[in-house]
């Protein structure tokens, strides 16, 4: 007899272990299926080792300039590539565990294998037929396994993977994606980045800082195509300083390998042709939806653009089956996907429940400077309609920031003339991705500048350039 549950995620990243959770805390009989690595891809090869990666990069950063801060090195500082990947996938090791704890603790069942969805509220689990990424751990002790499982309610967080150009596919060689790109067995000298997004300019700036030398060909006009133009050109600005190089409006049309080299022709918007030879390249176009082989065509759950279509509450048009996080489309980010799995699971249990507004949802990109944003963009408020007030305030005036060493970056925000109304904010500099918050919190809490203004932030933080860049747009910023 099949095993029956109240609800069945399959899929155990950030959205689906989330899930999980919440179902659980709610009283719901949960199971989650996994098929390689609990805490999925954020945890095992995205979010979690890159930020160790980046953070190796940072320290190294500071050791090479000790000299700026009064401090005498004596000998040279050299990175250990076995030592910084090994850490990286540690911490990756640390955070599986931790999923692992969690659902034992929430009394989640683990079913270990791959699901398909035989129809509405059952799935069949057969053995794992996909290669796992080396290095992986053990599978899960008291984990169920093949059989037939029942749920009133499925919900479907089976993520994506990389997305791979015709004729430029990775080949875990000397074309990457960002699997082989954490783990090098050596460090390249030289490196071409195809794509400028969170994932390419991460790297990029990883690889940069490490002393390799990096080339980023970005297909449309600026860096970080997502992110405010102003906040993208002053990123862009730093990322020159340092010796990256950037091709806007370029896309690699055909690449030529050698022994242990690439050749990439690169076209540049003048219709012109140059050649770029590097040690390794990294295709970092992108992701696509993992919707192949689970079922959904045979129940007929709609997808479209290659993403599961859903409502507000994560529900497909098929009654029982949801889908949430990078499967049901962008933002792809793991918070988005830890968000919808909580509102999913909330309406499944009769909560009284928002739907998920994806205006407040933020993004950070951890590159050097980093990157942080929420909301529209100055030039997505006027295509909107609004009569916008904008604010600036840049760190080479607030006393942390130069003390930190760290006085280059930007705090803008972009305000309805008309009401007051918080439309976004815009962040480059140091730490920008743990300032964002705060005005994620205010537009959630439908905050206005009169409010943001009364507001005491504490001397002397980063933080106070969040105020003054609101003053600003009012005309009455105090320090600068």
């Amino acid at each position: 007899m099949a095993a029956s549950y109240d609800v069945i995620i399959i899929g155990s990243g950030p959205g689906g272990y989330v899930a999980a959770i919440r179902a659980a805390q709610l009283g719901l009989k949960t199971a989650i299926v996994e098929r390689e690595h609990l805490a999925g891809i954020c945890s095992n090869w995205g979010c979690i080792p890159t930020k160790a990666l980046l953070r190796t990069a940072e320290i190294f950063h500071y050791a090479e300039h000790a000299k700026s801060y009064g401090l005498k090195l004596e000998g040279s500082v050299s990175p250990d590539l076995k030592a910084i990947v090994d850490r990286s996938r540690g911490i990756a090791q640390r955070m599986n565990n931790g999923v692992g704890f969690l659902m034992k603790k929430n009394k989640v069942d683990v079913i270990w294998g791959e699901a398909k969805l035989t129809k509405p509220g059952e799935i069949v689990v057969s053995k794992t037929t996909k290669k796992p990424m080396e290095p992986m751990g053990p599978v899960p002790k008291n984990t169920l396994g093949e059989g037939t499982y029942t749920a009133k309610h499925i919900i479907v967080a089976t993520g994506a993977r990389p997305r791979a150009l015709p004729g430029i596919e990775p080949d875990g060689k000397l074309i990457w994606t960002y699997f082989e790109a954490m783990v090098p067995q050596q460090m390249p000298k030289s490196l071409l980045v195809m794509g400028s997004g969170a994932i390419g300019i991460e790297f990029a700036s990883f690889y940069r800082t490490m002393g390799v030398d990096v080339t980023v060909v970005e297909l449309l006009s600026q860096v970080m195509p997502v992110e405010d133009a102003e906040i993208s050109a002053l990123a862009k600005k730093q990322f020159d300083k340092q010796g990256m190089k950037i091709l806007l409006d370029a896309k690699v049309t055909k690449v030529e390998k050698s022994a242990d080299s690439v050749t990439a022709h690169v076209e540049t918007k003048d219709g012109k042709t140059q050649k770029i030879t590097a040690d390794r390249l990294i295709s970092a176009v992108g992701v696509q939806a993992n919707i192949e082989n689970i079922g959904l065509e045979a129940l007929g759950v709609k997808t479209e653009r290659g993403v599961i279509v859903i409502d507000g509450y994560c529900r497909t048009n098929v009654p029982g089956i949801y889908a949430i996080g990078d499967v049901a489309g962008p933002p792809m980010l793991a918070h988005k996907a830890e968000h919808e799995g909580v509102v999913c699971v909330e309406k499944i249990a009769g909560l009284n429940v928002h739907p998920m507004d994806k205006l407040k949802i933020p993004g950070c990109t951890y590159c050097n400077p980093q990157v942080a944003s929420v909301g529209l963009t100055e030039a997505k408020a006027k295509e909107a309609g609004y009569d916008v007030r904008v604010g600036r305030f840049p760190f080479v005036a607030n006393g942390k920031a130069v003390a930190l060493g760290e006085d280059q970056g930007l705090v803008k925000t972009v305000f309805d003339k008309k009401t007051g109304q918080l439309l976004g904010a815009h962040m480059v500099g140091a730490e920008v991705t743990e300032l964002i918050q705060g005005f994620v919190v205010a537009m959630n809490l439908e905050t206005t500048e009169e409010e943001l203004m009364h507001t005491i932030f504490p001397h002397p933080t980063l933080s106070e350039m969040m105020k003054e860049s609101v003053l600003d747009a009012y005309g009455r910023a105090l320090n600068a």
